[in-house]
């Protein structure tokens, strides 16, 4: 009897340890050391370090170190959005750490071939006590952790999940608030959070090999616009505006609408070809837009004015994580997103940015940014250019990084009086997304267009590296490598521990999870046919083979248990075949 499906699935069982040797620059090797030594002064330990230093490697590597010589310990990541779940696990398995990317308050227990967890502060707010019975003598690392103030609700919930953990390691790449809620987990020597460990952006790129240099060509232009009372206004970037004028001259600039952005558009798109054609054939360029109406309108401009098809993933969209991924691993010129590739999303082929979003907090722009800087080993002449409108604020921002000047996380006594008392001496901290929703509704844009183009320099350490700055990376080590790492020897099979479940903790290459999902959907594919031959209802044929192997629940089970599962399906339906 032959099965409507029957697509096989590769069993692969290992019981050999698989040594691999994790490679990490010297600034990871030196935060590493100094997490180990802290472990003697208490549970938490904050690394602040630029975007595109490999802040994951070094977690990992930390993780991999508090999981050795004892079994069943468990690792919880937090992460900010459900893209990097994903994202993280699947860097995990690199290290021979397994975890589940897709775990819920209402999974059950953890299977016991699995090291532990990916969530995000949105679950946590959600599912604190649950997190607070599984985390017990866990390591936890919390990635971009000033998330975790976004909400005062989300701050108490990441309190409440992780205080039973033994070690806590949260990461940051941009160290500071843009609003004023304090952070879970962070010391506060007055009113300045310290961390344990800092590596800017700046020492990266002193380093050589890091990061690259990031330019910002600031485009001015001459903006006409209605305000909602009716009158006729119009300013360039170079006049002075108050509050609700810089708000309005900013959205009239980015209007689909007008001239100035298809013109920064089209100067963008000719610096991303021609790095494409002379240094790097699978560059890719970044467009973030204020909102996923204005997205759209962006990828039909370029369309109709560049003949370029844009990815566009949108936050709504069920199939933004693939998109995401696929553009990734392609060769596609330009991807459009709001929010979803500002921070943590590793897409290293990207170099050429356009900041069209009304959103002008530092932290944002600062998230924006690290999505350019990361290095590409092999290419030549690593250089990265995000084209800014000349906002004021935006200005600002720019030159801060250029001037590779460190900020810190801060903890106000008061929320209210925080923020009022920043925006009244520092005009550029107020974000141009705060206008209010009945102004935006009589505002209307008349007309742009872009006009001379000024580039912000990159000052490190008393040096300029102007637009013909040649890379002169400093000599590495005598035993770095090509992309400028050094290997410190951790033998990922010695070090990750073996867990319950007849599973070995060795590296075999496959994500864990990945393998599960597969197992699970040949499992469904068995019952499905079982169920058809027999009579029995689904639940029935379920229930059925999960008493054949004395299984409790599938969400729990072990590579090895969904294994024996799918054998007992085999072995039922040759029992069919046989009577009939």
């Amino acid at each position: 009897m032959a099965r409507p499906c029957d697509r096989p699935v590769d069993v692969v069982h290992s019981s050999r340890q698989m040594s691999r040797v994790v490679r990490l620059r010297p600034w990871q090797r030196a935060a590493l050391d100094r997490f180990s030594a802290a472990a003697k002064t208490g549970p938490d330990f904050l690394t602040v370090a630029t975007p595109g230093a490999g802040k994951t490697t070094f977690a990992l590597a930390a993780a991999l170190s508090e999981l050795r010589g004892i079994p069943g310990r468990r690792l919880v990541i937090v992460a900010p959005t459900a893209h990097l779940k994903l994202q993280w696990a699947r860097a995990a398995t690199r290290f021979g750490l397994h975890l589940h990317p897709e775990w819920s308050a209402t999974s059950g227990a953890l299977a016991p071939d699995m090291h532990g967890i990916v969530t995000t502060y949105q679950q946590v707010s959600t599912s604190s006590a649950v997190l607070a019975r599984l985390t017990p003598g866990a390591m936890v690392i919390l990635d971009e952790i000033h998330h975790a103030g976004d909400e005062r609700a989300w701050g108490d919930s990441v309190r409440e999940a992780f205080a039973p953990a033994t070690r806590r390691l949260a990461l940051s790449g941009t160290p500071f608030r843009s609003d004023t809620s304090a952070i879970p987990f962070v010391r506060y020597r007055l009113d300045e959070a310290e961390s344990d460990f800092d590596y800017g952006y700046g020492d990266a790129l002193r380093d050589g090999r890091v990061v690259r240099p990031v330019y910002f060509p600031r485009i001015n232009g001459f903006m006409e616009w209605m305000s909602p009372a009716g009158n006729l206004q119009s300013a360039s970037f170079d006049d002075a505006l108050d509050r609700t004028g810089s708000a309005q001259r900013l959205r009239t600039a980015l209007s689909a609408d007008g001239e100035w952005l298809p013109t920064v558009l089209a100067q963008a798109h000719e610096r991303l070809t021609e790095l494409r054609s002379t240094r790097q054939p699978n560059a890719g360029g970044l467009i973030i837009a204020t909102d996923q109406e204005h997205a759209r309108a962006i990828a039909d401009l370029m369309r109709w004015r560049l003949g370029v098809t844009p990815t566009v993933v949108l936050s709504d969209d069920p199939q933004a994580s693939s998109r995401i991924g696929h553009f990734a691993d392609g060769t596609q010129p330009w991807i459009i997103a709001v929010r979803m590739v500002s921070e943590g999303v590793d897409i290293p082929r990207l170099a050429i940015g356009v900041y069209a979003t009304t959103t002008t907090t530092e932290l944002f722009f600062r998230q924006a940014v690290g999505r350019l800087v990361r290095w590409t080993p092999g290419v030549v002449k690593q250089k990265a250019y995000l084209f800014i409108p000349d906002d004021p604020r935006l200005r600002t921002w720019a030159h801060q990084i250029a001037d590779a000047r460190r900020h810190s996380l801060r903890k106000p006594s008061d929320d209210r009086e925080g923020f009022e008392g920043r925006a009244e001496t520092d005009p550029t901290a107020f974000d141009a997304q705060t206008m209010p929703d009945e102004q935006l509704s009589l505002f209307s844009a008349l007309s742009s267009v872009a006009t001379e183009t000024s580039q912000t320099e990159v000052i490190v350490g008393g040096s300029v590296f102007d637009d013909d700055y040649e890379d002169s990376d400093p000599e590495p080590s005598a035993d770095a490598t090509e992309d400028g790492t050094d290997e410190l020897l951790l033998d990922v099979g010695a070090l990750a521990p073996p867990l319950g479940g007849g599973q070995s903790a060795a590296f075999d290459g496959t994500s864990r999870y990945e393998r599960k999902e597969a197992l699970r959907l040949k499992n469904a594919e068995w019952a499905r046919d079982l169920a058809r031959a027999t009579g029995m209802n689904h639940g029935q044929v379920n229930g059925q083979l999960n008493r054949l192997i004395n299984l409790p629940r599938v969400d729990s089970a072990t590579v090895e248990q969904l294994e024996q599962r799918v054998a007992a399906a085999e072995k039922w339906w040759r029992q069919l075949s046989g009577r009939r």
